[in-house]
C-alpha cells in the first residue's frame, strides 16, 4: 500500500470514529441524562459540534492532501470529493439554520422539532457511509 493511500486510510478511518461516537452515540444520550434539559443539551451541543467540525474540517483536508499526492484512481477521487460535499454541505447550509434556531431555543422560544436538525443528520449518515467507502477503497487500493 503506498504511504499516501495508507495515511488517507487512516485519517479517514479516525475520522468516521469521531463521527460515529460524537454524531450517533453522545447527541442522542446527552439528552437522556438526568438534569440535562433542552438548553443545556443544546449549548453542549453546540459546543461539541462546533468541535467536532473544526476537526472534521482538519482531517478533511489532510485526506484530500494525501489522495492529491498519492496516484489514486479516479474512484477514490471521487469518493474524498462526495465527502467534502457532504462535509461543506452541513456547515455552510444547515449548521447555519441550526444555529439560528438553537438561538431562539436558548432565548426561550418554544419551537416545534427542526427540519434542519433531520437534513444534518441525513447528511451525517450519507458521510458516514461515505467514509466507509472511502476507507476501504483506500485500503483495497
Amino acid at each position: 500500500m503506498p504511504p499516501a493511500a495508507a495515511t488517507a486510510g487512516a485519517v479517514t478511518f479516525v475520522w468516521l470514529g469521531m463521527v460515529l461516537a460524537i454524531s450517533f452515540l453522545e447527541a442522542p444520550l446527552k439528552f437522556r441524562a438526568p438534569g440535562v434539559t433542552i438548553p443545556v443539551g443544546l449549548g453542549i451541543g453546540r459546543l461539541v459540534f462546533r468541535a467536532l467540525n473544526a476537526v472534521e474540517a482538519v482531517l478533511a483536508v489532510a485526506v484530500a492532501a494525501a489522495v492529491a499526492l498519492g496516484d489514486a484512481p479516479a474512484g477514490v477521487v471521487g469518493l474524498t470529493a462526495a465527502v467534502a460535499v457532504l462535509l461543506v454541505a452541513q456547515l455552510a447550509v444547515v449548521r447555519p439554520r441550526l444555529n439560528r434556531r438553537s438561538d431562539r431555543v436558548l432565548a426561550g422560544e418554544e419551537l416545534p422539532r427542526s427540519r434542519s436538525h433531520l437534513w444534518y443528520v441525513a447528511l451525517e449518515v450519507l458521510k458516514a457511509g461515505a467514509l466507509v467507502a472511502l476507507g476501504v477503497s483506500l485500503l483495497t487500493e
